[in-house]
């Protein structure tokens, strides 16, 4: 079915208005008469309605109850924002995994850069990505996309979660998912993944003082590949917690 990401206001709408990017995303799909589509607020509700058609424009006409969905367990991802295509695929495969939070940080040693004036667009940009993730994959709650902050910044988010920080130390961390498993409750999980050029000793050591270091296996991973690990570790255990 398709689904399309509305204000929580449409969806108290009979025969709602439909927006220009959602017109847009009908045409590419091209429901037939008759067919139906799901909204969804990205916010926990769910309508779904039937397509007809107006002179040439898409009509929605509901088919069922606002449906409720609980919010999902908190899980936030700390990760130093790579390059190009393989940030936004970050984002799109974390949302995927059901992330509650995605908090972009901008270490040391981050190759990407981003000026202060730059922030809020690219906040905005990656929100769309997530909302189209969440789109595709039947989320029923977009994760919360923050504007890029330095390490230092992040710390006192870190503070309040219980994170793990994929890290290299003497003696070796244990695996993710088995410290995951001795999590000890209460707080927001988290996971914090490095830049390419890694942490700086003053970054690890700050984080490993407030956070959880933990191995994210025998090969090096990238940025990214190490982002989905840590937070399928993170699923993995709540799912079996449920």
């Amino acid at each position: 079915m398709h689904r399309l990401l509305v204000d929580t206001a449409s969806l108290e709408s009979e025969s709602p208005l439909v927006s220009s990017a959602a017109k847009s995303h009908l045409r590419v799909v091209r429901p037939k008469r008759g067919e139906e589509v799901e909204l969804f607020d990205g916010k926990g509700r769910t309508r779904r309605y039937v397509v007809t058609m107006d002179g040439g424009d898409f009509v929605l006409s509901a088919v069922s109850p606002v449906e409720t969905f609980p919010r999902p367990q908190s899980m936030t991802l700390f990760a130093c924002v790579t390059k190009g295509s393989r940030w936004d695929w970050t984002i799109e495969k974390a949302t995927e995994l059901g992330v509650t939070r995605i908090v972009p940080v901008v270490s040391e040693r981050t190759i990407v850069r981003i000026a202060a004036d730059e922030r809020e667009a690219k906040r905005e940009r990656w929100e769309r990505i997530a909302a189209d993730a969440a789109r595709q994959s039947d989320a029923k709650w977009l994760p919360e996309v923050l504007s890029p902050m330095t390490f230092a910044e992040s710390l006192a988010l870190v503070r309040k979660t219980e994170c793990f920080v994929g890290a290299l130390t003497n003696p070796s961390s244990a695996p993710v998912a088995e410290a995951v498993g001795r999590r000890r409750g209460g707080l927001e999980l988290a996971v914090y993944v490095g830049p390419e050029g890694d942490f700086t000793p003053d970054e690890l050591a700050a984080l490993v003082k407030i956070a959880t270091p933990v191995s994210f296996g025998d090969t090096i991973l990238r940025a990214e590949t190490a982002a989905i690990y840590g937070i399928s570790a993170l699923k993995a255990q709540l799912d079996l917690k449920q």
